[in-house]
């Protein structure tokens, strides 16, 4: 969905034509799960993130202005909506629990979710910080560009470049033991099984 279509759409829902705000969610729905899942580690958690995402979105969208890209606008709420939860609850390494029905899934799907969900990139994740989580997925998942980060974080452009760089080097030092499986991955899987 384009820039247009998206100014378009939130000015008919300002209007009063509700049904549309559900092409947003549509449009917008599985990144943000995917943003809101990496940053919080947890599915349930991250679900229910989703929703009160687009629920605050929703209830504010007097307020955004087309001088921000939508998207943006979007993952500057999720972004601090996850923040408020980290600090409101204390921080425990868990893996999330995926409860979806595997037989619903097509194989595609399963490959996805084994890949993307994995419990070495989840491990791996767990070593960066909020901020560099996201720094890490706005960037290296979503594609976002860094003018588009620096509206969602608050922070300089060229800043942000820099600070990937370090980041994705931390993330790959993180993944890369485990990946091979050594001492790192088998101290990680057994704190794991502890909670």
């Amino acid at each position: 969905m384009d820039t247009k279509q998206i100014e378009e759409l939130v000015d008919e829902i300002i209007q009063g034509a509700d049904d549309r705000y559900a092409a947003i969610m549509k449009s917008y729905q599985t990144p943000i799960f995917h943003y809101c899942y990496h940053i919080l580690g947890n599915r349930c958690e991250a679900e229910d993130a989703t929703q009160e995402v687009f629920f605050k979105a929703y209830r504010n969208l007097k307020q955004y202005s087309p001088t921000m890209p939508f998207a943006a606008w979007l993952y500057k709420i999720a972004y601090h909506h996850c923040i408020d939860l980290i600090r409101k609850r204390k921080w425990t390494k868990m893996l999330p629990f995926l409860m979806q029905n595997k037989d619903s899934q097509s194989d595609i799907e399963r490959h996805i979710e084994n890949v993307y969900f994995s419990e070495d990139v989840f491990l791996a994740m767990q070593t960066l910080s909020v901020e560099e989580r996201t720094l890490l997925l706005l960037r290296g998942v979503e594609e976002k560009t860094y003018e588009e980060i620096s509206l969602i974080m608050n922070k300089n452009a060229a800043s942000l470049r820099k600070k990937f760089e370090r980041t994705a080097s931390k993330f790959r030092s993180a993944y890369s033991p485990l990946g091979k499986g050594g001492s790192a991955h088998d101290e990680s899987k057994q704190i794991a099984r502890e909670y």
